[in-house]
């Protein structure tokens, strides 16, 4: 009988082949052998991660008052980064293996061992690379390409991606892809200010992509070196940190549950422990999500003080400090930053909407993907493709619904095959135009999660249908 493991490792492999079959997610250059841990979103795959984004921006952003928009450079000047400590500080653990030469990730390797044996993360010092070694040899942790356990010591790696601006290779040359996008908006936190007029406590959001240097890359896109990140940096008193921290944590969760339909009880908070913190933060909480292969992050709320803040104003010469204009009290402000990773809450989506059924008809494979952010909303068809009053009224109907929702037309194949398609979409209702609706002007409406049929007339669709997407 297969284990755990075995079903939750055929699970992923399922919405994987899922993602390709229908359009979700191809291999980046499959056609030239694929490219390590790059992908490119499809059709259907582009409509969900958009809807992603933009329930969060009107959810955070639109809807409060509290928080203003930016879209910043992805290269900026170097200096950024050495004033934020990425050009030092941005590193991770490696370590090789001695027999097939494979360099893995010390401390992912680690993690990796603390989760299969259910040991907690608190066990290990991740600040010490000594303790990490050491956690290697207690665990006995072999290499996961060849087996063996003969490693290397740990060294540091910078996960920057340096590039050259110019037509000339120079170290002053040197310019770096963002690893994350918190640094744009720091350095345009003056220039907001000044001309929104904003008062504290506010926030700046960004959504955009950035780029690690991952040696271990793994998970599908959970984990590679290009991805994408949508961030609030909220700057507070220093005082009120604790309790926005707080706030942040709760809004970051509700988000994810209400908005995207994720359930309660598969995600939870787990605090880093001061030796997996980044060299910015005092206090991290990561958001988890029980993917197949265990609870791993999606999301994070940090404090990060006024680490940024106080480096840039120290390293560019330019007073970043916040007057209060009742007050008059002048300080650096801290900053909290709720965050997560697009891509990473597009997988969380789809492992929590999979579902695999046995139903009258046989099994089928649905996706029971939250309304509001199905990249298909509804779906039209005609009961044959060879009936041409079937076909025109059924395209009469589209084209009426399309205005206002996302539609998609099907004439082929079985009605049944249709749903089916719909079904793996993750679309939510299917109309179907038959005979009876050439003289009774009524369709049959699907509920793809319930799979229930409902004859409706034409004229009241539209009221219907808003009503179900809000």
């Amino acid at each position: 009988m297969p284990n755990n493991s075995d079903i939750n490792s055929k699970i992923m492999e399922n919405i994987i082949a899922l993602c390709k079959r229908r359009g979700f997610v191809y291999p980046s250059s499959e056609i030239y052998g694929g490219f390590s841990a790059t992908y490119d979103y499809g059709p259907y795959g582009v409509e969900l991660l958009k809807n992603i984004k933009d329930n969060w921006w009107n959810f955070m952003v639109r809807h409060r008052s509290d928080v203003l928009g930016l879209d910043t450079a992805i290269f900026m000047n170097p200096k950024v980064w050495e004033a934020s400590g990425h050009t030092t500080h941005f590193t991770d653990p490696l370590m090789d293996c001695k027999n097939c030469k494979a360099r893995v990730r010390a401390d992912k390797l680690v993690e990796e061992a603390l989760r299969t044996t259910k040991k907690d993360f608190k066990t290990v010092d991740f600040s010490s690379k000594t303790a990490v070694r050491q956690a290697i040899d207690d665990l006995m942790v072999a290499c996961p390409q060849c087996g063996k356990k003969d490693w290397t010591e740990i060294r540091d790696f910078n996960t920057l991606f340096e590039t050259y601006q110019g037509v000339v290779k120079g170290q002053q040359d040197i310019i770096y892809l963002r690893g994350e996008i918190a640094q744009g908006m720091f350095v345009q936190y003056k220039n907001i200010l000044n001309s929104t007029r904003a008062r504290i406590p506010f926030g700046i959001a960004q959504s955009g992509k950035a780029f690690r240097n991952e040696v271990t890359v793994q998970r599908f896109i959970f984990r590679t070196r290009e991805f994408n990140l949508a961030e609030i940096e909220y700057f507070v008193k220093p005082k009120e940190a604790p309790e926005k921290l707080e706030f942040w944590k709760k809004t970051l969760f509700d988000w994810h549950t209400k908005n995207l339909g994720v359930a309660e009880n598969h995600l939870h908070w787990r605090e880093q422990t001061p030796d997996e913190r980044a060299h910015y933060s005092n206090g991290t909480f990561d958001l988890e999500y029980q993917f197949p292969w265990g609870f791993d992050e999606v999301g994070a709320v940090a404090n990060r003080t006024d680490y940024d803040l106080k480096n840039h104003q120290e390293k560019s010469g330019v007073n970043l400090t916040y007057t209060d204009p009742v007050t008059q009290e002048n300080y650096l402000p801290f900053v909290i930053e709720p965050t997560f990773g697009l891509d990473r809450t597009f997988l969380e989506i789809l492992c929590d909407a999979y579902q695999e059924e046995t139903t009258a008809n046989g099994q089928r494979t649905v996706l029971k993907l939250h309304k509001n952010i199905a990249p298909i909303q509804l779906a039209v068809f005609p009961l044959l493709r060879n009936k041409p009053d079937l076909v025109s009224l059924a395209q009469k109907i589209f084209a009426q619904l399309k205005e206002k929702f996302v539609c998609e037309f099907d004439d082929n194949g079985n009605v049944g095959k249709r749903y089916r398609r719909q079904d793996e979409i993750g679309t939510p209702y299917c109309l179907t135009v038959d005979f009876d609706s050439l003289t009774d002007q009524t369709v049959t409406v699907r509920d793809r999660d319930t799979m229930q049929q409902t004859r409706m007339a034409v004229s009241q669709l539209e009221d219907f249908f808003n009503k179900q997407f809000i």
